[in-house]
């Protein structure tokens, strides 16, 4: 485990887009997992800011991301597919069949997942996965439990996570109480996993993934692990470290 710490939002954007960058350049074809959410949104920017500099290309490039709500429209402004058009996928040349999502309107959802997992098998492997972290210690939307799923899955989303969310939405009502989420297995099948978190909000949830007992009940702490995990870290949300 690598972890690094960063005194600016800005340091730590451009740290976590360098190495998804680094990633394209060493592997053309890379297979990447992609997370939503508001950790990565800086990330993605700088990714943007970069590729229009003409230093990379998307074009062999094939993208998994994590999860995405069910029965909310694909156009939904907080659909998962809304949020990565609006912050990479409208921005860069990275064809529309090389990108991935779940399908929260499929109308046979144990299908769907299983078609997920199948896609996922078919690229061989995820060279990079980016994740952020729950304050439940939930990566994807794979919440704390007494088991967690290996495959894709569909999950009912905890009241915290449901809270979190709410920000999003007009109110807590509107969030979905299902979503689709790539599973724990397939995540630690990457070659690399490169978490970012930021805040102070988050410190605690940090040390228990980080340096408490690997656990269902915080399933952040698997990432323990695994053999290439980077750690970005804003200096609040490493406060509690040892």
């Amino acid at each position: 485990m690598n972890i690094l710490t960063f005194d600016s939002d800005a340091k730590l954007n451009e740290a976590a887009a360098n190495i998804i960058i680094g990633q394209i350049q060493t592997t053309p074809r890379a297979v990447l997992g992609l997370a939503t959410g508001g950790t990565p949104v800086g990330i993605y920017k700088q990714v943007v800011k970069e590729f229009e500099r003409g230093m990379f290309s998307f074009r062999n490039v094939t993208t998994f991301n994590l999860d995405e709500y069910v029965n909310i429209p694909v156009d939904h402004p907080e659909s998962y597919h809304s949020y990565m058009k609006s912050h990479l996928f409208g921005q860069i040349d990275l064809p529309a069949a090389q990108c991935h999502i779940p399908d929260g309107n499929a109308a046979d959802l144990a299908e769907e997942c299983r078609r997920y997992d199948e896609a996922i098998e078919l690229e061989g492997q995820i060279d990079l996965q980016l994740l952020g972290l729950g304050h439940n210690g939930h990566i994807g939307f794979n919440e704390p439990a007494h088991a967690l799923t290996k495959g894709t899955h569909i999950v009912g989303l905890a009241q915290e996570t449901r809270e979190a969310n709410a920000r999003f939405f007009d109110s807590i009502d509107d969030v979905p109480k299902q979503a689709l989420t790539m599973g724990v297995g397939t995540i630690l099948k990457a070659k690399k996993i490169l978490l970012v978190v930021k805040g102070a909000d988050k410190a605690d949830i940090v040390k228990s993934s980080l340096q408490g007992p690997i656990t269902t009940d915080v399933p952040a702490s698997l990432l323990q692990t695994h053999p290439n995990l980077i750690v970005l870290l804003d200096n609040a949300a490493a406060g509690k470290l040892a």
